[in-house]
């Protein structure tokens, strides 16, 4: 494994890691925000948890766990699909920008709403491993399967 590969993913990883902890020892803090995204979800979606704090237990726990999987490179590709997959609905619930009646509140929540668009942006190319042309190729091997 490239060394950029190797620094690269615990960097990515780290958000989740730390946020996912956070989660599973403190849900009250972000199951405010959920709330009204899992409401209408729950009754529909039989595998969703009734109540807005197991539901921010769940996801901690699953990013903890492929963040953690995601930082040590085992089955990154999986990882970083999973992560990439939860950042839709955080993103939805967390980052509501355009219900923002103030203006600072409306630049921030945006800020972290194209900060998890990027950070997905993130996650999918790591989820696509390298390719040929990619800095995980090197000299001739690299050359040769670029086409050039």
């Amino acid at each position: 494994m490239p060394v950029l590969t190797r620094v690269a993913r615990p960097l990515l990883a780290s958000i989740f890691i730390m946020q996912g902890l956070d989660n599973l020892l403190r849900p009250e803090r972000v199951a405010p925000l959920v709330e009204p995204i899992l409401r209408p979800l729950a009754g529909r979606v039989p595998v969703l948890p009734a109540r807005a704090e197991q539901a921010v237990r769940a996801k901690g726990a699953l990013h903890l766990v492929a963040g953690s999987m995601l930082a040590f490179g085992r089955w990154p590709r999986l990882a970083s699909l999973t992560l990439a997959a939860t950042m839709v609905p955080t993103t939805l619930a967390a980052h509501r920008f355009w219900e923002a009646a103030d203006e600072s509140e409306r630049l921030q929540k945006r800020i972290h709403f194209v900060k998890n668009l990027s950070i997905s942006g993130g996650l999918l190319i790591a989820a696509a491993g390298p390719g040929a042309r990619s800095a995980g190729r090197s000299g001739r091997a690299g050359l040769r399967h670029s086409g050039r």
